[in-house]
């Protein structure tokens, strides 16, 4: 079996991951000019987050979390990989099924679990409506996160990256139908356009989720098979030593999961006291995501695979230089991004979001939430990191047991500041139990020897990329600040957004290079190399 190409998948994640936020960014603003922070669009945004919350627990969390090291062995070894995948795919959708159908019977319960601010209301009918419609796609999309992490396990990236922009491609045409259908029912049912609009546009997103789902697993699925694996129905679920130890080992995962989800639905339930939070604070998650996803997850996703790989082999000293050169990179990139999203976040929020239904004061909510989220993001990057070291070892008990604290941490925060600072609370609560987590899983990787650590060659330069980034904040803040005073119209904001962009890329990588942070040349070697 060929070696895993780290930085090669590195790039091939990140491209197609920042292509699908990019659209996930049209799809919000199209839903934000539309809908605003209103009723409808609150509605969907938690129905759309159950399926979503579930997704993480089955599919991207723990079963994923298991199913890609032990598959990614069996490669290494020869020891039937495809029928241990081929048994975990029918016993997922065996399962799945009936949980969705359940899913689909306590909706009522399970809105009032996500947002019980919304008891009482339009947004809690509507929410339920939503939920029902779009619940199935849990089952379509963690069929389709096991077919990922088939692909992601043989060093084939691209389809599995490609997916959630297939998501959003379907996202944006639901809203485009929605919105013609409304404004035909304004002139049918005799109703105001907005309201006629935002009916339509929900019940067409909640349809268009399922449909979604099943588009990302048929992609991923003809992949699979033109790489060699054909999953499918054509046996009976059956409970194999394999699974049993599957189910061993993502138990803890899955319950790390939970607690991870637990923290999400803390959040959501503080904000679903305060008319707008909701939306304001899923179009700031949008953005701090972008990096994130870009960087974070993408490193992630090729880490698990070629760790778990090294460490079949005996290889600790490169799975040394590995993680050493994912760090530097990830935050080579991560930190100059949570800079900007800390010195300039209404730039990005008003020029993105503030159109049609959202208004200035919506666009200064979600600003100071962007700012927020943008503290943490080198944490949440860094979990990403550290993470893979845990599960290509097997070892699932101390990220839960981490998970728990982190929990705590954002509990406690979340609903202890709410009454102080209001709606904000979750998004400062976030934050900091993030930082809790990235300090508990350092200190606990502190026994896997030397394949945890950072190379010297990390700990010189990370400081100067540190340096890089400080000089660029400080840089685009002044021009920020310029740009606003010469071109105060609102039609110019975006031409200032793209400036700064500039800019910032600019001075950063100028600095960096200058400096020693890094050396652009080293990059496409990398690439190169793989």
């Amino acid at each position: 079996m060929k070696p895993i190409r780290l930085m090669s998948g590195f790039f091939t994640v990140g491209i197609w991951t920042f292509l699908s936020r990019i659209m996930g960014f049209i799809r919000d603003m199209m839903v934000a000019a539309y809908l605003g922070s209103g009723p409808a669009a609150e509605a969907f945004l938690v129905a759309f987050s159950l399926p979503n919350m579930f997704r993480r627990f089955f599919a991207e969390g723990a079963f994923n979390m298991a199913f890609v090291p032990m598959f990614a062995k069996k490669l290494e070894s020869g020891d039937g990989a495809e029928e241990f995948a081929q048994d975990a795919f029918v016993g997922m959708a065996f399962i799945l099924t009936i949980f969705t159908v359940i899913g689909i019977v306590a909706m009522p319960g399970l809105v009032l679990l996500m947002a019980s601010g919304f008891a009482g209301d339009t947004r809690f009918d509507l929410a339920v409506e939503y939920g029902r419609l779009a619940f199935p796609y849990i089952l379509f999309i963690s069929l389709a996160a096991l077919v990922s992490g088939v692909l992601n396990a043989t060093g084939r990236f691209m389809a599995a990256a490609a997916a959630p922009v297939v998501l959003n491609i379907v996202f944006i045409i639901a809203v485009l139908i929605g919105a013609a259908l409304g404004r035909e029912g304004s002139d049918v049912l005799g109703v105001g356009i907005d309201k006629a609009l935002g009916i339509q546009i929900g019940d067409t997103l909640a349809l268009s989720v399922p449909l979604a789902g099943i588009a990302q697993l048929a992609l991923v699925w003809w992949a699979a098979k033109r790489a060699g694996f054909t999953l499918g129905f054509s046996r009976r679920p059956r409970m194999t030593p394999e699974l049993k130890r599957l189910a061993i080992i993502a138990a803890p995962a899955a319950l790390a999961g939970g607690v991870m989800q637990i923290n999400l639905l803390v959040g959501r339930q503080v904000a679903s006291f305060y008319e707008g939070a909701v939306a304001w604070l899923n179009y700031a998650d949008r953005l701090y995501q972008l990096p994130l996803g870009v960087v974070g997850i993408a490193v992630g996703v090729v880490l698990l695979p070629d760790l778990s790989r090294r460490l079949k082999a005996g290889d600790e000293q490169g799975s040394h230089t590995q993680i050493s050169r994912a760090a530097e990179v990830s935050l080579a990139l991560t930190i100059p991004s949570a800079v900007a999203l800390m010195v300039i976040p209404f730039t990005l929020a008003s020029v993105l979001f503030q159109r049609g239904a959202t208004t200035v004061d919506d666009a200064a909510a979600i600003a100071m939430a962007v700012a927020i989220y943008g503290l943490g993001l080198p944490a949440f990057v860094l979990q990403k990191i550290l993470q893979p070291l845990y599960y290509a070892r097997e070892d699932t008990k101390r990220p839960f047991y981490f998970a728990v604290v982190a929990m705590v941490v954002n509990v406690v925060l979340a609903v202890g500041l709410s009454p102080v600072i209001g709606w904000i609370a979750p998004a400062i609560a976030t934050t900091l139990a993030g930082w809790a987590m990235f300090g508990l899983l350092a200190f606990g990787a502190r026994g896997f020897g030397l394949a945890a650590k950072f190379d010297a060659r990390f700990h010189k330069r990370i400081w100067r990329i540190l340096a890089a980034s400080a000089v660029m904040g400080v840089t685009i803040w002044f021009a920020n600040v310029a740009l606003q005073t010469l071109l105060g119209q609102p039609w110019w904001r975006g031409i200032g957004l793209v400036i700064l962009v500039a800019l910032g890329n600019l001075v950063y990588f100028g600095t960096g290079q200058l400096i020693g942070a890094f050396k652009l040349s080293e990059f496409k070697s990398a690439l190169k190399r793989g």
